[in-house]
């Protein structure tokens, strides 16, 4: 370095001292992200760690879905207080007037509500994590309408509506649907966008069948039929809420055992080979398990929309998780909505099915604008 080079580097001595014009992004953060909060359990030799966030998310919904549920409870042609309802469930000496409206004649209806929340929820978080795609719920991609095809050909063809027989006719309609888009999409593997695509055209199919079904039979038939295909949630009991809650339990837990496989997967095929997943296994237990919920609930109570689009979306909104697979918050927000749909449904004496489509169709105009806004930006 040159003398003149030198001398202009050094500052003079009555000269202020030189602001700090290095640039913000070099500055040191004002809080260190540890990332999420984690409550950790250990006992016995076993371990559990769960992430904060989610429990109250959890916990938040559970307050929501019992609070919904004693409204729901005490409100109708027979009004009860909050008080009374509580004393008519967990109270074995309670009035006998208020036990019978509480107990027989209201509780399998909400109880049928958050059970249907539940498994459309969990059908569309499956869906939705087997696709990639928000859109890629059941009934956008056809196996609702599966469902309400073997149904209706129960209904309509066989001409009974037991039901026993309207619940295996649905089941076997949902089971049928799935392996015809599963051959009719298998291309040397399961590409997500080829199944939305094949379940929206094989789903507009069985549409139109089950519509040229109920105008070919008498008014009556399709007066049942049409009454049944809007999803309702009134009379029902508990003859019929045990069978269903008991498959229900089985397809939990089926749900909880592809749900770990499916995070992998959301990774890409090769990061989840590389971490032991057998991909084509675990697309095909987790499109079994994902209809066979939604067949469950086409059986009981018809096809109910939206709910297993909006529920998966809202629960990964409120836990802001990376992921739809959490079994859990999908399943108490599902029945959360449906719950509230249905206590909505009471008041307007429509069908919940009715009410889940206005409401359905609301978001999914909102979630098409958002990703269309999205690509555009």
């Amino acid at each position: 370095m040159s003398a003149a080079t030198a001398k202009d580097a050094v500052p003079p001595k009555d000269a202020a001292p030189a602001k700090d014009t290095a640039p913000a992004r070099h500055a040191a953060p004002d809080r260190v992200d540890f990332g999420r909060t984690v409550w950790a359990w250990r006992r016995a030799g076993l371990a559990l760690r769960v992430e904060r966030r989610t429990v109250l998310v959890c916990a938040a919904l559970a307050v929501t879905v019992a609070a919904l549920g004693v409204l729901t409870l005490g409100t109708g042609s027979i009004r009860l207080t909050p008080a009374q309802v509580l004393s008519a469930l967990f109270d074995p000496d309670a009035d006998p007037r208020d036990r019978l409206v509480v107990v027989t004649w209201r509780l399998p209806r909400l109880l049928f509500a958050v059970l249907c929340g539940a498994a459309l929820a969990i059908s569309g978080a499956l869906f939705q994590s087997l696709t990639r795609n928000p859109l890629g719920s059941p009934d956008v991609i056809g196996f609702a309408s599966g469902s309400y095809a073997g149904a209706s050909v129960v209904m309509l063809v066989l001409g009974t509506a037991d039901y026993l027989a309207v619940a295996s006719g649905s089941l076997i309609g949902g089971a049928l649907t799935a392996l015809l888009v599963y051959l009719l999409a298998y291309r040397k593997g399961l590409a997500p966008f080829r199944l939305i695509i094949v379940g929206i055209a094989v789903g507009a199919f069985l549409s139109s069948l089950t519509s040229m079904l109920l105008l070919s039979v008498n008014p009556q038939q399709a007066m049942l039929a049409a009454t049944w295909g809007a999803g309702s949630l009134s009379g029902l009991g508990f003859e019929q809420l045990r069978p269903t809650a008991a498959v229900f339990v089985v397809l939990l837990i089926c749900s909880a055992a592809v749900a770990r496989p499916l995070v992998h997967l959301e990774l890409g095929d090769d990061a989840a080979v590389a971490l032991g997943v057998r991909a084509q296994r675990a697309r095909l237990a987790a499109t079994l398990t994902g209809v066979a919920l939604t067949a469950l609930v086409t059986a009981a109570v018809g096809p109910i929309s939206f709910i297993a689009l909006a529920a998966p979306q809202i629960a990964q909104r409120l836990t802001r998780g990376s992921t739809t697979v959490r079994i859990g918050p999908a399943a108490l927000t599902g029945a959360a909505v449906l719950t509230g749909a249905d206590f909505i449904a009471q008041r307007v004496d429509l069908p919940v099915g009715v009410v889940t489509v206005c409401v359905g169709g609301a978001y999914l105009a909102w979630l098409l604008a958002r990703r269309y806004a999205g690509r555009r930006g």
